[in-house]
């Protein structure tokens, strides 16, 4: 007898479920109840206590405008990348789509490390600034909001250009060719074709980013300043250094909220948009 398609999905899905329960959802189960409970007993305490903490609400507005602006950020740098090995023949594509991975190649740990000894005051950027142009020409890059968004976005823009990409390549041919035929030119083209046509990308990349910004803590930890404390800063503060876990907890149970709400609106639109169209 065959296996019904029920059993036989379980039967291949069943060890990656199983995975997922343990190593997602079990973590996730026991921080909202450390989150929840004090001592054994339901309390909302911590919520409260971070509603009424300005230093959570500093947190929260520079988390949200730090991912902002790596998002966008990196969409301005990556996008011309994306651009230009869409335009590339497919076995030099391949090769600069390896290139573009390559600060994967290094932890993010050590990248953060080496943007130190990059970004400053007697750094590689600045000793070459004051060689050329004598000692005013020095630029404050590192424990600031400038050097979080060097490093942010050497992290973030592979996640650019690869959603960017696809949508560069599924465009037809015979668009371009079309638009050509009628007279407009290369600045037209870009404009009226290419980029409306890559927004499926654009959109997809930009809520990526944003979302993957949320929860950085290594970059800000190293690169940045007192000023740019973000969630995920906060949630070492409170584990490292108050020993506070239920507060610690609360604030990873907002921040993941904060990331499902993002997602699931980007999905809701997404399928909105394909039910306009058709699809």
């Amino acid at each position: 007898m065959t296996a019904k398609p029920g059993r036989e999905a379980f039967i291949y899905l069943g060890p990656a479920l199983l995975l997922a329960v343990l190593v997602v959802l079990a973590p996730l189960a026991f921080v909202l109840y450390t989150s929840l409970f004090v001592q054994g007993s339901f309390s909302l305490e911590a919520y409260k206590s971070l509603w009424e903490s300005a230093l959570f609400r500093r947190a929260l507005v520079t988390t949200f405008e730090i991912s902002a602006m790596g998002a966008v950020l990196s969409l301005l740098l990556g996008y011309p990348v994306a651009l230009h090995l869409s335009r590339l023949a497919p076995r030099p594509r391949a090769f600069c789509m390896i290139l573009v991975l390559v600060p994967f190649w290094t932890s993010i740990l050590v990248k953060s490390y080496a943007f130190t000894v990059l970004l400053g005051k007697e750094g590689v950027v600045n000793s070459v600034l004051v060689w050329a142009f004598g000692s005013g020409a020095q630029i404050p890059m590192l424990f600031n909001r400038a050097g979080v968004m060097i490093g942010m976005t050497n992290y973030l823009i592979p996640f650019v250009v690869f959603p960017v990409l696809a949508s560069l390549l599924a465009i037809d041919r015979s668009i371009y060719r079309a638009v050509e035929i009628m007279g407009a030119k290369p600045p037209t083209v870009f404009w009226k074709v290419t980029l409306p046509l890559s927004m499926p990308g654009v959109a997809s990349a930009l809520i990526s980013t944003f979302v993957m910004a949320t929860g950085f803590f290594v970059i800000p930890a190293l690169l940045g300043g007192r000023k740019d404390l973000m969630l995920a800063n906060l949630v070492d503060f409170y584990t490292r250094e108050t020993l506070d876990w239920n507060m610690a907890a609360a604030i990873g149970v907002i921040l993941l909220a904060i990331v499902t709400l993002f997602a699931g609106t980007a999905m809701q639109l997404q399928k909105m948009r394909g039910s306009a169209r058709g699809v």
